[in-house]
Order: structure tokens, then C-alpha cells, then sequence
């Protein structure tokens, strides 16, 4: 699951670098990249601390589980926020037309 998610990230940075629609800032390649990345890391890490070292693996699954779920309400408030703002500025917009 750790592969398949640190593969996934690398293409969502990929379509994030050439996506011409909106140039993201750091706070979005953090939460959108590096972190998630980083959660997926550390889970195939506890995947081979695993045999030798139960407890600290559990632990570590664990704590990329909870990463990755703040990672997502964060993301997707930070979604919302966005289609609200934008969509009131258009209205606003068509208002002044």
C-alpha cells in the first residue's frame, strides 16, 4: 500500500508542476505532495521494521493512518474554501455585467 501511494504521489506532483490552470504555492505542494508522501514512506518503512520490530511498526502504521486523515480533512476543506471563495467572486462578477 506504501508503493502504490508513494507511486500515486510522484504522479500527482508531476500533473501539480504541469498543470497550467493555477501555479500552487508551497502551502500546496505540502499538503498535496510532500506530506502525503512522506505518510506513505513511513508506511513502507513499518512494512520492513515489521518483522524485527512489532511495536514500533504498529506504531508507525498508525501514525501515517492519522497523518494521511488529517491530510485529507485538511484537503478537502482547503476544497471547499476554494469552490466557495471562487464561486463568489463569479457571481459577483456576473452581477456587475
Amino acid at each position: 500500500m506504501g508503493l502504490s501511494g508513494v507511486v500515486y504521489m510522484i504522479t500527482v506532483a508531476g500533473r501539480m508542476r504541469v498543470q497550467t490552470a493555477y501555479k500552487p504555492a508551497f502551502w500546496d505542494w505540502l499538503y498535496y505532495a510532500l506530506v502525503p508522501l512522506a505518510a506513505y514512506a513511513i508506511l513502507i518503512l513499518s512494512a520492513f521494521m515489521a518483522p524485527s520490530h512489532m511495536i514500533e511498526a504498529l506504531f508507525g502504521v498508525g501514525a501515517a493512518a492519522l497523518l494521511l486523515l488529517f491530510i485529507g480533512i485538511h484537503n478537502a476543506w482547503d476544497s471547499v474554501a476554494y469552490l466557495v471563495f471562487y464561486s463568489k467572486q463569479d457571481t459577483n462578477n456576473k452581477d456587475d455585467d
